[in-house]
């Protein structure tokens, strides 16, 4: 709304004072038509909606697998896959509603505008050709199998929608004379000033959606056998309580990656030209000895993967928050795995300062292991010694010493850690009583494989001896 300033105009409160009389004796009074015009919106009308988007093609199936068992008899096959269906067209943006244009408002007003495009649906992918399966005793007889197994085309992306116009000015540019004081006084001006009307925006086309992907060839696998293969059962998940006192059969069929597939064929057959050749079955028998300290029955949740693998070994994969150490023995198609050591590895981690005495040579850190697991834990530590002396307060250390603690100045009893820090290459005077200390100690365990580093800081006065 337009403002007149900190004070009314005269004119405008006369004609506020006048609206409250009887019919009779009321004015006409410019002033209030000019602001009932003023609180005109500045826009008008309505914009026109956005176009609703076109639907994705659905992807064409792919062609149908077979297994045939061949002999002199010709074959011939369709394993061809179908094509994606095209996607649809977005929408037109509809069009704006375009209502009276206010006359002599005191702004500058816009037009509506017309709505966006929708956008065109993806294209279906294309299905992939069949999988074909040959069993054979004689080569040659492949000579009369006839197959396409021809991918499926992708699908077409639908055309965005147009976006539609936008509503134009019926009367483009207005002067509007604007006058304070009152008439006749010397206070009383008139100024006069222009306003524009402008055209809405005609709403953006819709984006062309993508089309779809081609799919693959059919392939081939060819079998030296008339007797069907055996199901694999290449893995199994278990949780590790359910392992032990079992046996349990993994399989896997092995193949030898050829080239040329349509050589073997009848000619004109399509098929991609890789193709595999069965060479032989694997079967190994897996079974879990269980040799932690722990009963198993604490890890029923840590479930364990086993698979036979290409190289015709058994592998076992524990879970990353489990740290396990044991021993693998494959004999007669037996593979054994023994699980010496199960540590959860939040245990691994649990170190604690447990006291700090002595000065001099005899200054000593402890630190306990309160998961009580370093009977099974490898661990080594670097140290940062940094000293300040009494009256230096708790700031500007200076580092004495900074690097391993040889094995010889570390003691372990049990599950207590003793560091001899006064017998590492520290100045006498960073190690009497009063010094003030801030030493950083990085502990390295390990288990077989498997390591972690703990840090574990420490700040302190060096304490009298007496």
């Amino acid at each position: 709304m337009h403002k007149f300033g900190s004070k009314l105009p005269l004119l405008l409160t006369f004609c506020l004072f006048t609206s409250f009389l009887p019919a009779s004796g009321s004015v006409l009074c410019p002033a209030v038509a000019y602001e009932k015009f003023d609180s005109v919106s500045k826009h008008y009308g309505r914009d026109g909606s956005r176009g609703t988007d076109g639907r994705s093609g659905r992807d064409g199936r792919d062609g149908q697998s077979q297994i045939i068992f061949v002999d002199t008899s010709s074959v011939n096959l369709d394993l061809s896959g179908q094509d994606g269906e095209d996607g649809e067209d977005g929408r037109l943006g509809s069009q704006p509603f375009c209502n009276r244009q206010a006359d002599n408002v005191h702004h500058d007003i816009y037009a509506p505008s017309g709505g966006t495009g929708g956008n065109g649906g993806r294209g279906g992918d294309g299905g992939s050709g069949g999988a074909l399966t040959v069993h054979y005793t004689d080569l040659a007889d492949l000579r009369k199998i006839f197959v396409r197994a021809t991918p499926g085309e992708g699908g077409r992306g639908g055309r965005g929608g147009s976006g539609a116009v936008g509503c134009r000015c019926h009367r483009r540019s207005w002067e509007v004379e604007t006058c304070q004081g009152t008439p006749g006084q010397s206070d009383y001006k008139c100024t006069k000033k222009r306003y524009r009307c402008y055209d809405g925006r005609s709403g953006s086309n819709g984006i062309t959606g993508s089309n779809g992907s081609r799919g693959r060839l059919g392939t081939l696998s060819i079998i030296n056998s008339n007797e069907p293969l055996a199901a694999e059962n290449p893995t199994l998940k278990l949780p590790i309580s359910d392992l032990t006192g079992k046996q349990f059969k993994l399989s896997k069929n092995k193949w030898h990656l050829r080239q040329g597939a349509t050589s073997l064929l009848a000619p004109g057959s399509v098929i991609a030209d890789e193709y595999r050749e069965f060479a032989q079955r694997w079967e190994e028998t897996f079974q879990l000895i269980w040799q932690e300290k722990q009963p198993i029955t604490s890890f029923d949740k840590q479930a364990v993967n086993v698979s036979l693998i290409d190289s015709q070994q058994v592998e076992i994969t524990f879970p990353e928050d489990l740290w396990v150490e044991g021993s693998t023995q494959s004999e007669a198609n037996v593979t054994t795995y023994t699980v010496n050591h199960a540590i959860p590895q939040t245990d691994v981690t649990r170190l604690a300062v447990a006291e700090f005495a002595g000065a001099g040579e005899n200054l000593n850190l402890k630190i306990v292991d309160l998961a009580a697991k370093s009977d099974v834990i490898q661990t080594q530590f670097q140290v940062k010694f940094r000293a300040q002396d009494r009256f230096g307060g708790f700031s500007n250390y200076r580092t004495e010493y900074a690097g391993e603690i040889p094995d010889g100045l570390v003691t372990r009893d049990h599950n207590r850690f003793i560091l001899a820090l006064g017998k590492l290459k520290i100045p006498d005077d960073a190690l009497r009583p009063g010094v003030n200390v801030d030493i950083e100690v990085v502990a390295t365990r390990s288990l077989g494989e498997r390591s972690a580093k703990q840090t574990i800081n420490w700040q302190n006065a060096i304490r009298s001896t007496r």
